[in-house]
């Protein structure tokens, strides 16, 4: 039998292949077929990445999945295969692995995906971001928000599994908007810095309630009753009150924070109607579609042309280079510094 230790080796067998894992049940749903038959959705990965798979009652380990709770650590037994483009194996064997077990074999550090990028110098570019924001009263406030998720927003995963569905994707992810917004603030003058900036920070800053902080990542009580845009404008009027911001930029501050979803059916509160809303929105929704990309390329096997099918883009993505000498790149190889020369005299 073969045997692939992480998802990325997984995905470079052939199909039909047997294999045998260890894998994080990072999500699991039951839905009903045509016929009325139901069946199991499940979501497993490592720090390497996640596939899906579909379990049939008929299954031989659809009993063992009724007990099967997300975030447990579960030893499969499969064979490889795929479905409508993305690999899906079917499974033969699923058993939860204990504590004991788990503490004993080290599997935790193998098993949570981690953010690509370096993680003290997010933290350090976080600092950085703060303090380029102008405004004093928001520059506090923002400092505020962000002292009271302390190590909570550094930490938490930016989704589920749609974008930067890692440990630190949160703070990737911000930090990624704050870059973006200031190397395009100077091409909309409309656009306050200040608001803009705190606005990238702040913005899914009620994902840090919103999400456990586990193995796996899941949405909390409060998170499913509330959800993160109301938890983020709750944090934000909070401290916003307490700075003592004024009356006409605090709303305008919660109103990026009520917006930045883009669409009401993506689930903003309302749609973006300041300068500050507009752009946060926008940079947030290219954040994320390329964070879509960016792991396609890092998860895509090398001897594919393209990667699995990425709901949130609607496509698979393409992952060979257009030049012959050029590499795929899955991310910055260092936080850029944007000056005059890199931006062409934009500043000028």
């Amino acid at each position: 039998m073969s045997s692939a230790a992480t998802v990325s080796e997984l995905k470079t067998l052939p199909p039909s292949n047997c294999f045998s894992g260890v894998f994080i049940l990072k999500k699991i749903a039951t839905r009903t077929a045509r016929n009325g038959a139901p069946f199991y959705m499940l979501d497993l990965g490592d720090r390497t990445g996640t596939f899906s798979c579909t379990v049939f009652s008929d299954s031989s380990v659809a009993g063992a999945l009724r007990d099967l709770a997300e975030g447990t650590v579960v030893r499969v037994e499969g064979v490889t295969g795929t479905y409508q483009g993305r690999f899906s194996p079917k499974l033969d064997d699923v058993y939860a692995l204990d504590d004991e077990e788990i503490e004993r074999d080290g599997l935790a550090d193998l098993l949570v995906e981690v953010s690509p990028e370096n993680f003290d110098e997010l933290c350090a570019e976080l600092e950085s971001h703060i303090e380029a924001i102008p405004d004093e009263g928001l520059r506090r406030t923002t400092r505020a928000v962000l002292e009271e998720s302390g190590e909570v927003f550094k930490k938490s995963s930016a989704a589920i599994s749609m974008h930067h569905a890692y440990r630190h994707g949160l703070l990737e992810h911000s930090c990624h908007l704050a870059r973006a917004a200031r190397a395009l603030l100077p091409l909309y003058p409309q656009v306050d810095p200040s608001l803009a900036i705190a606005g990238t920070l702040l913005h899914d800053i009620g994902k840090t309630v919103e999400y456990t902080q586990g193995l796996a990542t899941r949405k909390t009580r409060t998170g499913i009753l509330q959800g993160h845009v109301v938890l983020g404008y709750r944090c934000v009027r909070k401290h916003g009150l307490k700075n003592r911001l004024a009356p006409e930029i605090l709303e305008r501050l919660e109103h990026i924070v009520l917006s930045h979803q883009g669409e009401l059916e993506w689930g903003a509160a309302v749609l973006a109607a300041t300068p500050e809303a507009v752009f946060v929105s926008m940079i947030d929704n290219l954040d994320a579609k390329m964070g879509m990309v960016q792991a396609a390329l890092r998860n895509t096997p090398a001897s594919e042309e393209f990667s699995e099918f990425f709901p949130g883009l609607k496509s698979a993505v393409l992952v060979t280079p257009p030049f012959p000498s050029a590499k795929k790149s899955a991310a910055m190889p260092e936080n850029p510094v944007l000056d005059e020369t890199s931006l062409g005299g934009l500043f000028e």
